[in-house]
């Protein structure tokens, strides 16, 4: 097996949180099992998608105000918060509150860009500004000033029987070194760096560069462009924190009809990872289905993968819970050490 150049430090995993209209609270509370899960098995973090006006979490903070409460070692994230949605001021407010609750362990993920189906939604969520609204990254500074402490304010003082701050409350230590930005093109990993962020980098990235190239664009090669220009542009520069989320299924205590589960999942998602898709021409990464040494073997060979020594798995979104703690289970048991993780639990 060949060696990374980056062993293994942290190793976590990403769900989405899928519930049935009809019982929402059943996919919630699955949730939080799963995190649970996470935290028995000794993964390092547990992250959250975020979906609006669809069947999975829509507010990750909360549910991740609940996990704090039902674990004492596992890092809680978000990847990622869509900032387009949201208000810095009042999110900054949340963020801290939760990172409080869980004794610091609150990874807050987020990115920009306007919110899906905004020609349908805008009236909903900014009826009188939303031609205004700035959906950059202006937004995102505005975060993390508030979130590092910066003031909102030219107030501060006792007015009556208050006591008002001109900076955000509760203020968190250390949350603000906390906060990951989640790109997929070299702009962004540039901009994340020289804001001292950190790295979410996903199955997905930009295949920038021209149509017409020689050679089809290899996803590999493309993120790991991504990473050093991330820490080319940040303070820490090589110690600058990057985590990867692939989508890895080992199948290693699998029954079979899982294991044909999940190759007919990763079959139907494959001709989308072959070439660069709409518009914003979206490459994708191939979701990696075997056991956990011939996942282990691919990754090893996995440019971007031999940068970074953090990871947040992929849990594929439409499985059962039954399917989640095979994947989970054979992930630290079996996978995460083949890549040189041990667990610090």
């Amino acid at each position: 097996m060949p060696s990374t150049s980056r062993p293994l430090r942290k190793l976590g995993f990403l769900t989405i949180g899928l519930f049935d209209e009809a019982d929402p609270r059943r996919g919630h509370e699955s949730t939080l099992e799963i995190i649970e899960l996470g935290e028995r098995l000794g993964f390092d973090s547990a992250w959250l998608r975020h979906r609006h006006l669809q069947y999975g979490i829509s507010s990750p903070v909360a549910v991740l105000a609940a996990a704090s409460q039902r674990t004492r070692r596992i890092d809680l994230g978000t990847a990622v918060i869509p900032l387009g949605w949201e208000n810095p001021l009042r999110l900054a407010e949340d963020l801290a509150t939760v990172d409080i609750l869980s004794g610091g362990r609150l990874n807050p993920g987020v990115s920009v860009g306007p919110p899906m189906h905004y020609d349908r939604v805008k009236e909903a969520l900014y009826p009188d500004t939303a031609d205004a609204e700035d959906f950059g990254y202006e937004r995102v500074r505005r975060l993390l000033d508030f979130v590092r402490g910066k003031p909102a304010t030219d107030f501060s003082g006792t007015e009556g029987f208050e006591v008002f701050a001109d900076r955000v409350q509760p203020q968190s230590p250390g949350l603000g070194g906390r906060m990951w930005y989640g790109g997929g093109s070299l702009r962004s990993a540039r901009w994340a760096g020289e804001q001292g962020m950190n790295l979410l980098t996903s199955s997905v990235v930009k295949a920038e560069g021209p149509e017409d190239a020689e050679r089809a664009p290899d996803f590999a090669e493309i993120q790991l462009a991504h990473i050093r220009a991330f820490r080319a542009h940040h303070p820490d520069g090589e110690h600058a924190r990057v985590s990867q989320g692939l989508v890895v299924i080992p199948t290693d205590s699998a029954t079979p009809e899982q294991r044909a589960k999940y190759e007919e999942y990763a079959a139907k998602r494959t001709p989308r990872t072959t070439a660069p898709q709409g518009p914003a021409r979206l490459l994708f990464a191939p979701d990696l289905v075997g056991t956990a040494e011939e996942i282990a073997e691919r990754l090893h060979a996995h440019a971007a993968f031999r940068e970074v020594d953090e990871v947040a798995f992929a849990l594929p979104f439409t499985f059962e819970y039954e399917d989640y703690v095979q994947i989970l289970t054979d992930i630290a048991i079996r996978l995460g050490p083949a890549l040189g993780w041990r667990s610090e639990a």
